[in-house]
């Protein structure tokens, strides 16, 4: 499995010459190569994670290929064919075992409603959060996708969560609204908090890969 991080929170996972492709937002500019593209996976209905015209070309593309999220986004993106996941759930598409994790959004702030977001294990091996702390159970984790900027994120919070994780290879994601000093400072800490878990931190840049 060869896992591709993109900008922002976008990641290709490559799996036996086929494709998944999780959370394109409005941060990526342009839509990853998806090659043999199998399933989409949307972690929830922010514009950072998906956006109409990302979609949109997907179903020109691959217009027979599933889209699961869960249900807050299927309302977001309406217009799309969006096949509803809950945590708990397992589906399968092509090459790729897809168990969903968690449920709900890390809270921004106390006037904001808190909206659904699941996290995605893939073939029990790599597993990226969303926008959440939510972890796969008692599942081991090979790779971990972990989130380093966000409003909803305090840096303790997120080292934290890597600590729990205890995942043999971090790599930073969900970065873009940090700059360039604060991403630096907040990958040290990670760095520091996956060495103590017994694990290593691959600091990828976007369009560099990591395999699991």
């Amino acid at each position: 499995m060869h896992i591709t991080k993109h900008e922002h929170a976008a990641l290709t996972i490559v799996e036996q010459g086929e494709t998944l492709l999780i959370d394109p937002g409005m941060f990526t500019p342009e839509l990853p190569d998806v090659g043999s593209l199998s399933a989409v996976v949307i972690t929830h209905e922010h514009a950072d994670h998906w956006t109409p015209a990302h979609l949109a070309r997907l179903a020109e593309i691959a217009p027979d290929v599933p889209i699961f999220a869960p249900e807050g986004a299927a309302r977001a993106a309406a217009d799309s064919p969006i096949r509803i996941v809950r945590p708990g759930e397992t589906v399968t598409a092509g090459a790729f075992s897809l168990a969903f994790f968690g449920g709900t959004h890390e809270e921004i702030h106390s006037s904001l409603p808190i909206i659904d977001n699941v996290g995605v294990l893939v073939n029990d091996r790599f597993y990226y959060p969303g926008d959440s702390y939510a972890l796969p159970g008692d599942a081991s984790i090979d790779v971990l996708a972990a989130p380093t900027g966000a409003p909803w994120l305090r840096l303790g919070d997120a080292m934290d969560f890597i600590l729990a994780a205890r995942a043999a290879t971090v790599f930073p994601t969900h970065d873009r609204t940090l700059s360039a000093a604060g991403r630096g400072m907040h990958v040290a800490r990670m760095t520091w908090a996956a060495e103590q878990a017994g694990g290593r931190l691959v600091d990828l840049a976007d369009g560099e890969g990591i395999d699991a």
